[in-house]
């Protein structure tokens, strides 16, 4: 199911037209533990970006292991859906009982370096997340609870001042570009 969705998805830039052909070459490499993270050098993930109606606005979670505001998102573990995934990772990360899709396309295809670091007391590789994104819509007023094992904090944040919250350079960039994408998409540019 996945390969598809990354199959069909169509770049907008250099960088994601380099970085599908590589995960798809991946896909076809490692095809039997992709969805896993026991393959230690890369394995799939999904995030999901959250706006609100009106889009001037995203969801953001305080990462406990990266220190950082961020996108939701989270590991497929076996599952080839996607989507799913994403969907998942929003509602339990964040405490939103309700989201719609702004499209169940992906709106992003990006691999994304993850330093060495201790999760649970075990020291993890540094490795990649070959990651697809998907945009959602909840409603601002929605109650928002944290996950503790996860993070310590979940806030609206002005799109104009994600980066003032994320010190993550590289994923700034990708937030706007996926931000910019989701107002096309909702025809708003």
């Amino acid at each position: 199911m996945f390969k598809e969705a990354i199959k069909s998805f169509i770049s907008l830039n250099d960088q994601e037209t380099e970085e599908k052909e590589m995960i798809i070459e991946y896909i076809h490499q490692y095809e039997d533990n992709l969805l896993y993270r026991e393959n230690k050098f890369a394995h799939m993930t999904a995030s999901g970006i959250v706006l609100n109606d009106a889009m001037d606005h995203m969801l953001m979670i305080h990462h406990n292991i990266y220190n950082t505001w961020a996108w939701t998102g989270g590991h497929a573990d076996g599952e080839s859906d996607l989507y799913e995934v994403a969907y998942q990772e929003v509602l339990e990360e964040t405490g939103l009982k309700t989201i719609e899709p702004l499209t169940k396309k992906i709106l992003s295809v990006d691999i994304l370096p993850v330093l060495g670091h201790y999760k649970k007391g075990h020291f993890v590789g540094t490795h990649l997340h070959l990651n697809v994104t998907y945009v959602f819509i909840a409603d601002m007023s929605s109650q928002l609870t944290i996950k503790a094992d996860e993070n310590s904090g979940v806030m609206w944040v002005p799109v104009e001042s994600i980066d003032a919250y994320s010190n993550e350079p590289y994923l700034i960039g990708v937030y706007n570009k996926i931000i910019e994408r989701a107002l096309q998409v909702k025809g708003r540019l």
